[in-house]
């Protein structure tokens, strides 16, 4: 490979409760003639996660052992060492926070410029943050100009006073201290901090969901990720504490058997929808694992899982009703994660949540894996979509708190 390629190399790091997924791309030339560009995804990778409880870490030792192994795995993949990662931040202590900003537009012809976007954003920025808590992200929903609201692009408009609404994404301070610490460790270098689920979104979603309306699912293994997307804007995001792993803990007791064999039953014969189930049905436990020959019923295994999952939906159903958009969702719910695998899911997404279901495939991306067809690695494959988005910058940030180049990202990947 080129060195020229080699400089473009983009890679995401997903650090998850239940797997360490690594994706790494490039932008190749599509069009010579029209200069359009295409993502390639070159290779991908996963290992099982160690030190992770719930997107919080609680052994620093284990993660950078997960993520060494996954790195190296990923290396002898794509045959290049992989030198900088865009990095996701997921996990219960992420906050969202409605803010405003106000400026004097500084051109004496009061004509608004990209540096008043800048300026205005860096002032909705400057809000009082929760004690140990830091900003990941100024997520600008709307502009207004001398009154005026409602504006996408303020830029070239004409006026002395410049707002925005934004929304604040918080992330405690000493969770993303021991994620980057992690990651440092593993000799890895971080271009910038992500939230998980807006790299998802831009893996799984297309312009026209964000514009009618959707809800972004994530299905982890112990949390649960969601954002909601209307005309364009993220208008809601949340972390429930529930996820896959809680199906599988579930079936466990409910079999009286170990979480192994309930996760392989899982896996094999489980379905989130149990009423096309035949009570007739029967599974062996011999066959996926244990000492003895145990028969169980195929309808009892789906009316367990189902209970979890519908438990799931109803959190999901809370966390829309809380934006008045239950059932509101034209678009519905685009679902994705590892969990998100579970045969009946989107039968039971559609009977709860009263939307339109589909599974969040990543979309438009070439590849020469098939891991770019995991439900599990939209999350990754979106933090190379990320990368690509923001120029494919190569400016490695050193201390995370100095986020002024990713709020300027933002800016150009809003204006048209």
């Amino acid at each position: 490979m080129s060195k020229s390629n080699q400089r473009k190399l983009i890679a995401g790091l997903d650090i998850g409760s239940t797997a360490v997924r690594l994706a790494v791309g490039q932008l190749a030339v599509r069009d010579e003639e029209n200069g359009q560009n295409e993502l390639q995804i070159l290779g991908a990778s996963e290992v099982f996660s160690a030190g992770m409880n719930k997107g919080v870490i609680s052994s620093i030792e284990d993660v950078v052992s997960s993520i060494s192994a996954c790195l190296e795995k990923t290396e002898r993949i794509v045959g290049i060492p992989v030198g900088s990662v865009w990095l996701g931040v997921s996990g219960m202590h992420i906050l969202a926070q409605a803010s405003k900003g106000v400026v004097a537009v500084s051109k004496a012809n009061s004509e608004v410029g990209e540096e008043d976007v800048t300026r205005v954003l860096e002032s909705a920025r400057a809000i009082s943050t929760p004690l140990n808590y830091e900003v990941l992200h100024v997520l600008p929903k709307s502009f207004g100009v001398d009154g005026q609201t409602g504006i996408r692009d303020p830029v070239g408009m004409t006026g002395m006073r410049l707002e925005v609404d934004a929304q604040i994404i918080l992330g405690a301070s000493a969770q993303i201290k021991n994620l980057t610490k992690a990651v440092y460790r593993s000799g890895l270098e971080i271009n910038d901090l992500i939230l998980s689920i807006l790299a998802t979104s831009e893996a799984a979603l297309t312009e026209r969901q964000k514009e009618l309306g959707v809800v972004m699912i994530d299905l982890g293994g112990s949390t649960t990720n969601l954002a909601v997307f209307e005309e364009g804007d993220m208008i809601h995001s949340a972390v429930l504490p529930v996820g896959s792993e809680h199906i599988t803990n579930d079936l466990a007791i409910g079999l009286r058997t170990s979480v192994d064999i309930a996760g392989r039953v899982k896996t094999k014969y489980g379905d989130c929808f149990s009423e096309p189930v035949s009570k007739r049905d029967e599974i062996d436990l011999f066959e996926v694992g244990a000492s003895d020959h145990e028969m169980v019923k195929k309808k009892y295994v789906s009316e367990i899982i189902e209970a979890r999952a519908e438990e799931i939906m109803f959190k999901i159903g809370e966390e829309l009703r809380k934006v008045q958009r239950s059932g509101l969702l034209p678009a519905g719910a685009v679902f994705a994660g590892g969990g998100a695998k579970l045969p009946g899911l989107i039968e039971c997404a559609k009977k709860n949540l009263r939307l339109p279901a589909t599974l969040g495939f990543s979309s438009d991306i070439a590849s020469v894996t098939d891991k770019v067809n995991d439900l599990g690695f939209v999350t990754a494959v979106g933090l190379v979509k990320w990368g690509t988005m923001m120029g494919g910058r190569t400016t490695v940030i050193k201390d995370h708190f100095s986020g002024l180049n990713s709020i300027k990202g933002w800016i150009k990947n809003l204006l048209p």
